[in-house]
């Protein structure tokens, strides 16, 4: 682990300042990501900043029925929220999903937001990685991706996204709100993650100096009718290798609406608009579950290990549309 200076912030304005003044800087929430990565020589922040005396560890409801959830927040307290189980039970159990009950009461709602990838080679500083280094490479194009992203990748980067809380924020429209140097501003979770593209060291359109304060989400009556399901290779501490959050609206057996993204299979929580579109006015059942399943990946792109997701990930988001269309 590199020299660093520490500095505990005591107000948002002091973090951003910090953050703003320095180039090199990290924020230390739960620290359950940074201080892997520190120990590993994969980050080398020059200072990191210590958040956890601001004053966002809170679950409120807002007038307008949405939830804002504290960017402090830790994971076990939100999956446990009397709210949260009640109105959008698939954040519940993708939280209660995610590693263990020890990281789960250390984990925030932020830095869950902003968790690295579990890719090896991003990992492994001996190896070459655009994510870690620009222009380095890629190792996992034609390394060991077995646990890669098969959708939203690119010639540079195939690493998949880790977060189990970030697949149902997706689906449900969720905004990320920041203050920074220049103020505040309401981030709209479809635009806050970047694919890879070219430059996949870049992952969120976070500006410098910008510190991530809460996380609202919409009210929306039919989450309450929705589930979130992982698939992984063994039944703890794991990171999936496809999970599906899906949430429905039925008139008697008719889909009025759907809400659906995946994860494990996608550089970003990967919503899936074209399978949202082929559930609406369908009679809810097996067959409908599984043409709107192929909808959602239609567009994927697989590599030597892991083609297998592609019917893993169909197959995933077909049961949870039927456990979620089981549901009273």
């Amino acid at each position: 682990m590199h020299p660093f200076e520490f500095h505990a912030a005591a107000t948002e304005d002091e973090a951003v300042a910090l953050l703003a003044s320095h180039e090199n800087a990290r924020l230390l929430a739960g620290g359950t990501t940074l201080v892997d990565l520190m120990k590993h020589d994969v980050e080398r922040p020059g200072h990191v900043v210590d958040i956890n005396a601001l004053a966002l560890a809170d679950v409120t409801e807002q007038s307008d029925g949405s939830l804002r959830i504290g960017a402090l927040v830790r994971n076990s307290d939100l999956a446990h929220h009397p709210l949260v189980r009640e109105r959008l039970p698939m954040l519940s159990q993708a939280l209660l999903a995610g590693a263990s009950g020890q990281l789960r009461n250390m984990a925030t709602t932020g830095g869950n937001l902003l968790q690295r990838t579990r890719c090896y080679y991003f990992r492994d500083a001996a190896s070459p990685c655009n994510k870690r280094e620009p222009g380095a490479g890629c190792a996992a194009l034609h390394g060991f991706n077995r646990i890669h992203a098969i959708l939203g990748g690119s010639e540079h980067c195939i690493a998949t996204h880790p977060s189990d809380m970030a697949v149902p924020l997706a689906a449900l429209d969720a905004v990320v709100r920041v203050r920074g140097p220049k103020g505040e501003r309401a981030i709209p979770i479809a635009e806050f993650y970047v694919l890879p593209g070219d430059r996949p060291e870049r992952e969120t359109t976070l500006a410098r100096g910008e510190l991530i304060t809460a996380v609202d989400i919409p009210a929306t009556p039919f989450a309450t009718r929705s589930v979130y399901i992982k698939v992984r290779d063994r039944a703890s501490y794991a990171f999936a290798l496809a999970s599906a959050a899906v949430a429905l609206e039925l008139d008697g057996k008719t889909i009025r609406d759907a809400r659906i993204a995946l994860g494990g299979v996608g550089t970003v929580p990967w919503r899936s608009r074209e399978a949202e579109q082929a559930l609406r006015g369908q009679k809810a059942g097996g067959e409908t579950y599984m043409r709107a399943a192929v909808a959602a990946l239609e567009g994927a792109a697989p590599h030597e290990h892991n083609a297998f997701k592609i019917e893993l990930a169909r197959r995933t988001l077909a049961r949870a549309l039927a456990r979620a269309g089981e549901l009273s």
